[in-house]
């Protein structure tokens, strides 16, 4: 049946930043479907745990600084002693700064495309690195934004890091593809997170951005669950290098 392609029993996924928002959403999306989470933040996501446990799946914390090059070798080692192997990477963890950008610091830059752009490359780098170890292929999702197309004001760094995220999905489908690693790319629109809690509160801008998305809604973290679970399962093996928007019909506007 054609539903069997989207299962994720026995498969083991790693989603870093899961600990609320979208990366929660996903994280629980993926249990849903069958999958073991091995969860990476600067902090345990107990909620988080306790809700895939919920699920009947297992959650392995793993606490790192993914800003920091040097942690992204051991975050993989961890992954594979406590679960045996890897089979999906999320690349979610991610920050944003804002500020003008006549005055934007170099240290806000340097702190949003460490995380953002950085890290997205060098775990993935080290997961395929384990895929093709264990000669099985795999599954890489990179989380961009609609400031991957557009560009966005006081945002620098993180429209930069975005558009980055894009390119480089690009650029791994192009090489990995043949080794059985698909990589792909979400990019969610305006969500109900708690990065976007300001912009909900204001009543002038909130109405501003309903009045452009034309589903009508802001998104929920669950809104992402059906396009990771299909990037995540075998549905997906022949789709390379795409970005998909899950944003309401934003940029169709």
């Amino acid at each position: 049946m054609i539903l069997d392609a989207f299962s994720l029993q026995g498969k083991v996924a790693i989603v870093t930043g899961c600990d609320t928002g979208l990366g929660q959403g996903m994280a629980l999306g993926l249990a849903g479907a069958g999958c073991d989470i091995v969860g990476v933040s600067r902090k345990i996501p107990h909620d988080t745990a306790a809700k895939v446990q919920a699920l009947g799946q297992q959650f392995t914390a793993v606490q790192a600084d993914l800003s920091r090059q040097e942690n992204i070798a051991q975050v993989v080692a961890q992954a594979v002693e406590h679960k045996g192997h890897i089979d999906i990477l999320v690349n979610n963890a991610g920050t944003i700064r804002r500020a003008d950008a006549l005055t934007f610091s170099e240290q806000d830059w340097d702190d949003v495309i460490n995380l953002n752009l950085k890290s997205v490359f060098f775990l993935s780098q080290a997961v395929a690195q384990q895929f093709i170890r264990q000669n099985s292929g795999g599954k890489i999702i990179n989380i961009a934004s609609m400031l991957s197309f557009q560009g966005g004001i006081r945002v620098p760094s993180y429209t930069a890091s975005k558009s980055g995220v894009q390119g480089l999905t690009r650029l791994l489908a192009n090489e990995w593809a043949a080794k059985g690693i698909n990589v792909n790319a979400i990019a969610p629109g305006y969500m109900e997170t708690n990065n976007t809690q300001a912009l909900r509160e204001d009543e002038a801008r909130n109405q501003q951005i309903l009045e452009r998305i034309p589903a009508g809604r802001w998104g929920t973290p669950e809104d992402l669950q059906g396009c990771v679970i299909f990037l995540a399962s075998r549905a997906s093996d022949y789709v390379n290098g795409y970005t998909i928007a899950v944003d309401g019909g934003w940029l169709a506007r």
